[in-house]
């Protein structure tokens, strides 16, 4: 059973999240975590009253989160109605991110879903949104974050960018093989450089381990010009090939830090309108494995 967990504000950039992921796993049994964190307000003078109407404002808050949450579920289950759907609310006096990592390694979280805002909702996760911090913070499961006006469509074509500088291990492909695999999609492995040249050794090795992981599903290899930025470039190869998700894995000096550190003025041009897949590194792991490089070396002699 897939345990997912989903932030929300209650907004409908929030509900669209929310349906986003219910139709993608509609065929999986899953536990939904529906989390809303709420931060009181302090009062900022003597003079401000804790109290209004006989309410006190801690509890008036913490019961309009307590009642988004349940209204929340109600609309999912009027909307859907999913047997194989259960779901769990969680209303917590906590800071967002905080309480994000915490329910993660509680509940022991498969996914973690969340909205990005607006018509350039990466530039805001990039620009220090909350998903970005999730994204950041966030080690031992994948993040999918879906934009604002996204209308669910199945991922028949995963865009996985990458470099090739880096050795992946099984487990940090397995969200995405599973993901190709349930929909029969195709994966386009994108390499972007900033001049087109051959792959060093490592490179090379790296990108034949990658297509042993994907040998069970359809997946192509693309190496692109890079345009104004490595954001740029995605998207405008996001939109040629009509992909339909574009995941990437987080380390350092991957395409995902790349595109942080990006000045703001080639993140701009960076208006991206599908959902975005985050796999962290999984550090342990890569280290009790033997050395890629050394495994090179080895496969020569």
């Amino acid at each position: 059973m897939k345990r997912i967990l989903i932030p929300t504000d209650f907004s409908e950039n929030a509900w669209n999240a929310i349906s986003y992921a219910v139709q993608l796993f509609s065929e999986d049994t899953c536990q939904f975590f529906l989390l809303n964190t709420y931060t009181p307000v302090i009062p900022s003078s003597r003079f401000m009253a804790p109290i209004i109407d006989g309410v006190r404002i801690e509890d008036a808050i913490r019961c309009n989160s307590e009642t988004g949450l349940m209204n929340t579920v109600e609309r999912i289950k009027a909307t859907f109605n999913n047997e194989k759907h259960s779901f769990e609310t969680i209303s917590s006096f906590n800071l967002l991110v905080d309480e994000v990592k915490d329910v993660v390694d509680a509940h022991k979280i498969n996914l973690i879903v969340t909205g990005t805002k607006g018509a350039s909702g990466m530039d805001e996760v990039f620009m220090g949104s909350n998903t970005v911090r999730i994204i950041k913070s966030t080690k031992k499961c994948p993040v999918l974050a879906i934009p604002q006006h996204f209308d669910f469509s199945a991922p028949a074509e995963i865009a996985f960018a990458t470099d090739f500088n880096r050795f992946y291990t099984v487990s940090e492909l397995s969200p995405l093989v599973e993901m190709a695999k349930s929909f029969n999609a195709t994966i386009r492995i994108v390499h972007v450089q900033y001049e087109i040249k051959a792959l060093t050794e490592l490179q090379q090795f790296n990108l034949n381990m990658l297509r042993k992981y994907f040998t069970d599903v359809e997946h192509y290899v693309h190496t692109v010009s890079e345009l104004n930025s490595v954001s740029q470039t995605l998207e405008v190869f996001s939109e040629e090939l009509d992909i339909h998700l574009l995941a990437m894995l987080n380390y350092q000096h991957s395409y995902m830090e790349r595109m942080t550190r990006e000045p703001i003025v080639k993140r701009t041009a960076f208006h991206t309108q599908i959902p975005l897949l985050v796999i962290p590194e999984l550090g342990m792991e890569v280290h009790t494995k033997q050395d890629p490089q050394q495994e090179l070396m080895h496969t020569q002699s």
